[in-house]
């Protein structure tokens, strides 16, 4: 009795749906990622172009605080470039590099990310140039501290390995937009880095383009995004289920004179919906400065109406 040839599987069966997922991912966004050195401090980094003007992303603490960059791509072109701000806040630093480029990778929408989902690192980490890891989204709504000491809040946790020289590189979503910048790994932890909310990147790049800084007003909290009960969000008077808990309130600031403690909820300001960390960074934006706002605060007792008057912030 004769018996058919077993038909061998082809390179496409074999390439599952998950990884043609980031194969697809980082061809798209891969040919925009750069590598960044300071040019004659040493030291280097990762970044990438969102716009074919030459305007790149990266990380604070690889620009420190110098004023011109080397950008190299994964062509091997090599361009000079200039920073025209950074947030050492947040970690992120906006660098404008010679010339044009044909390749961007597109900032997408953070607040839209899950846990579970694919997280993509593309970068250069320990001199191992466009090295590519993925994982998935750990968690969201962190808080980390920045080089300043200050928090930076919205910070998604993830499992994508992330090495020295990952620093300022895109973290990647399978649809291919960036969804963060990679900024930090936790030193003798398994699996645990950490990259700055595509969000959060976006309203400091448009701060920095407009102003050359970033304006912030200061009301002396850190905070987490959280659940927000059916019943408090029917009481509170809005649509979401997803709010903002302070984690701390600092002593004498315009907070906690305010009335405002740790664990209070903030549900919305002025009437507008607060559904996370990212919410609350670009509504504390200079135009309160000095304006009295209205937090809708939701407490074990119930929901109540707290104001506020930011002040501007230091740096």
């Amino acid at each position: 009795m004769a018996f058919a040839a077993e038909k061998l599987p082809s390179d496409d069966t074999l390439l599952d749906a998950y990884s043609a997922s980031v194969a697809d991912a980082v061809d798209r966004i891969g040919p925009a990622v750069c590598r960044i050195e300071r040019i004659g401090a040493g030291g280097h980094g990762s970044g990438f172009v969102i716009a074919q003007d030459g305007l790149v992303v990266t990380n604070f603490h690889v620009v420190g605080d110098a004023r011109a960059v080397r950008v190299t791509m994964p062509d091997g072109a090599s361009r000079e470039g200039h920073v025209l701000g950074r947030d050492p806040d947040t970690d992120i630093a906006l660098v404008r590099a010679d010339g044009s480029f044909a390749d961007i990778a597109p900032l997408g929408d953070s607040k839209r990310l899950r846990r579970g989902q694919i997280a993509i690192a593309i970068g250069n980490p320990l001199g191992f140039e466009w090295t590519v890891t993925a994982g998935v989204v750990s968690a969201l709504g962190r808080s980390m501290r920045a080089s300043t000491g200050r928090l930076i809040d919205d910070v998604i946790q993830t499992d994508a390995a992330l090495n020295p020289g990952n620093s300022g590189g895109p973290l990647v979503s399978s649809a291919g937009e960036v969804i963060g910048v990679n900024t930090a790994m936790i030193h003798g932890a398994q699996g645990i880095a950490f990259a700055v909310a595509s969000n959060t990147a976006n309203f400091v790049i448009s701060e920095i383009i407009r102003f050359g800084r970033v304006r912030r007003a200061f009301i002396g909290i850190s905070a987490d995004t959280t659940n927000l009960p059916r019943r408090a969000a029917l009481l509170s008077q809005v649509t979401t289920n997803t709010a903002v808990r302070l984690r701390s309130v600092e002593k004498n600031g315009p907070a906690a004179k305010a009335g405002l403690k740790e664990g209070d909820i903030i549900a919305a300001i002025d009437g507008r919906p607060v559904t996370g960390v990212d919410d609350l960074v670009r509504m504390l934006d200079a135009e309160r400065i000095g304006r009295e706002t209205l937090c809708t605060v939701v407490r074990r007792t119930g929901v109540s109406q707290v104001t506020v008057t930011p002040v501007a912030r230091t740096s």
